[in-house]
């Protein structure tokens, strides 16, 4: 006799949403639960590891490629599955959360592929996380318009075949909805819940418009970490009766410690794995949580000084780029996070060149394919890979057998010249004060200074301030890097928007709390594992 379903999760401390019971099914919250079930302990033990793995890195302050895991990259034989002809041409690639007139523009972009971020990209109230279900849903089965209340305007899909192909990106190991319970308080990891609902409605329905189920892994920090997707992927595909192998996976090496298990995180994966991605502001944020201590080699200027170029980015771009082509994977670039002026052509140009030739570069060193945050970018780096794929979807067999990075290599912060500066001190308490007062609104994707920021941006910020703090920086002003200096600079930003914006529309933010949760992040000796976790204590909904 069969062991009996376990009971559904409990919906808890939420108001209910218009059409709600169309994504929390009795079926749904089941597959969910077993998710939960089968898999959650493990979680709990790999989130158990990083912090055994950071507290070795404290202790060494350096990291090497796995000697366990040598066998696999020494074995040149395996290779990921092929690519389904859905996800063969990823030339260009377009994030965004998936609220309703999101999901249309996105879809209709012209990119090749959109992720649909259910991460950093969106804050997760359970409005985003439930309508967000909705919204993908609808699209699928084209049941999705939407009407500007403010402008008038309307917004419908295109038709299919212009449509892009959409690589869903669940929360992160470390994020739990508090939404969703067991009966005995159990708190459901964020990514069973992301994966499992749109998995269970989406997957058969998927295959049936001659795509699939594909996913984008963030935050991942270890090929153990990709062994258990991998074996959540394997039951699920039993669980709704689809081939296995019909998922595909991307994974963010965007942790330093991934950078160091590339081949063994797509040799994990490598019957569901589709490539890897660099995402480089997470990346930096992980260099600096892991290294915090290692003393001023490893201290980072200004973010916007660590350009792709830098010689231990360089490093990272081109061994992925290497990694993945070897094995059969798809090499994703990174990030082109210009929102377009609709009153300064002048910031437009300079831009647009900008992102020209972060692309150019992109697609010359191998990469098959890049993001963009904005519909109006999409055409610039199509272009920059149309010129070197031509008609090919990609350029996998660019191996980059010229490539040869050490380990050293990927952790030389110091090969970089650049210092940081008091201008980028105050940037930074700029960004992470609109930042995280737009997150505890609900907005995981805002636009400050003409850029499309997300999580990852107010990880960077924080995480700079802390390090400057702590290493005893001293400024090209002469002045030096301490809490007081932090906390004056945050004290003055807040008057600045508040005269920027008038004291009604203050008032009517979370300015106040967003200020003072910056500075707890940032001067706390107890650097918080991430700022989401604080944050979603205080985020509503």
């Amino acid at each position: 006799m069969s062991a009996p379903a376990p009971s559904p999760l409990a919906i808890v401390d939420a108001e209910p949403l218009p059409r709600q019971e169309e994504v929390l099914t009795e079926a749904a919250l089941a597959f969910v639960a077993e998710l939960h079930r089968r898999f959650t302990p493990r979680r709990d033990e790999l989130l158990a590891r990083r912090a055994e793995r950071r507290a070795e890195i404290a202790r060494t302050s350096t990291l090497d490629f796995l000697p366990e895991t040598a066998a696999v990259r020494a074995d040149d034989s395996w290779k990921v599955a092929p690519s389904p002809a859905a996800l063969d041409d990823r030339r260009v690639e377009i994030t965004g959360p998936t609220d309703r007139k999101m999901t249309i523009n996105a879809l209709n972009s012209g990119a090749k592929v959109w992720l649909a971020d259910f991460e950093d990209a969106s804050a997760p109230t359970w409005e985003n996380v439930v309508l967000g279900q909705l919204n993908l849903t609808d699209a699928y089965t084209r049941n999705i318009d939407f009407t500007d209340p403010k402008s008038g305007k309307s917004y419908a899909l295109k038709a299919d075949a212009e449509l892009a192909t959409v690589v869903m990106r669940p929360r992160g190991w470390h994020l739990n909805e508090r939404h969703l319970t067991t009966p005995d308080g159990e708190q459901v990891p964020g990514a069973f819940v992301d994966f499992g609902l749109y998995f269970f409605h989406n997957a058969k329905r998927l295959l049936d418009l001659g795509k699939g189920p594909y996913f984008y892994l963030p935050k991942t920090e270890s090929h153990l970490e990709a062994r258990l997707w991998n074996d959540v992927f394997v039951f699920a595909q039993d669980y709704v009766g689809i081939p296995q192998g019909t998922i595909r996976a991307t994974v963010l090496i965007e942790t330093i410690t991934a950078a160091y298990e590339m081949e063994e995180i797509l040799y994990e994966l490598r019957d569901h794995a589709s490539g890897l991605n660099a995402g480089r502001w997470d990346y930096l944020f992980s260099i600096v949580k892991n290294f915090r201590d290692g003393g001023a080699k490893f201290v980072l200027p200004d973010r916007n000084a660590v350009t792709m170029t830098a010689p231990f980015m360089r490093a990272y771009t081109e061994l992925l780029v290497r990694t993945c082509h070897k094995r059969g994977a798809h090499a994703i670039g990174g990030m082109a996070a210009f929102i377009p002026s609709r009153r300064d052509e002048e910031v437009n140009k300079v831009a647009f060149e900008k992102v020209k030739a972060d692309k150019d570069r992109e697609a010359n060193d191998g990469f098959d394919g890049s993001w963009v945050a904005h519909p109006d970018l999409v055409p610039i780096a199509m272009a920059s890979f149309d010129a070197v794929l031509g008609d090919r979807p990609n350029q996998k067999d660019r191996l980059r057998e010229d490539v040869d990075v050490k380990a050293a290599d990927l952790i030389a912060v110091d090969s970089l010249k650049a210092k940081p500066t008091y201008d980028g001190l105050v940037n930074a308490v700029q960004v992470g004060i609109r930042y995280i007062e737009a997150w505890l609104r609900g907005l995981g994707a805002v636009a400050i200074f003409n850029l499309m920021e997300d999580a990852a941006t107010a990880e960077i910020s924080r995480s700079q301030i802390w390090q400057w703090i702590n290493a005893g920086v001293e400024f090209e002003n002469g002045k030096k890097a301490t809490p007081e200096l932090a906390r004056k600079v945050a004290a003055e930003e807040l008057q600045n928007i508040k005269a920027e914006l008038g004291d009604e529309a203050f008032a009517a933010g979370h300015w106040q709390q967003a200020h003072d949760l910056l500075l707890t992040v940032a001067l706390d000796e107890d650097y918080a594992d991430f700022l989401t976790l604080p944050a979603y204590e205080q985020l509503k909904g």
